[in-house]
């Protein structure tokens, strides 16, 4: 019975691998997709697309810098789905990087 229970465990987050790559933008705008996709837990083609999404919406913008990229977030931006569309990208940002929330 145990193992049954094990095997039907789900695992999941509150925030999507949208908003993973969001956060760790947020927190390193310098940092590469190999190192994005490490933390999130994917591939680096996956970070490649959640990037385009996010610069599709305006809520991410890539500057070139060298042989590097550095992000740079707009935080005015509503979040997409209606039950969020109240709240902007920084005030997304704001709490999951607020270190007093734990």
């Amino acid at each position: 019975m145990g193992s049954d229970l094990v095997s039907t465990t789900r695992h999941w987050t509150f925030l999507s691998n949208h908003g993973h790559v969001l956060v760790c933008l947020a927190r390193d705008p310098d940092c590469r997709l190999r190192d994005v996709a490490s933390r999130v837990g994917v591939t680096e083609r996956a970070v490649q697309k959640i990037l385009g999404d996010l610069e599709a919406a305006g809520i991410v913008c890539r500057e070139r810098r060298g042989r590097r990229n550095r992000y740079r977030l707009n935080p005015d931006r509503p979040l997409r789905h209606p039950l969020e569309a109240h709240c902007s990208v920084g005030s997304l940002l704001r709490m999951v990087l607020d270190d007093r929330c734990g």
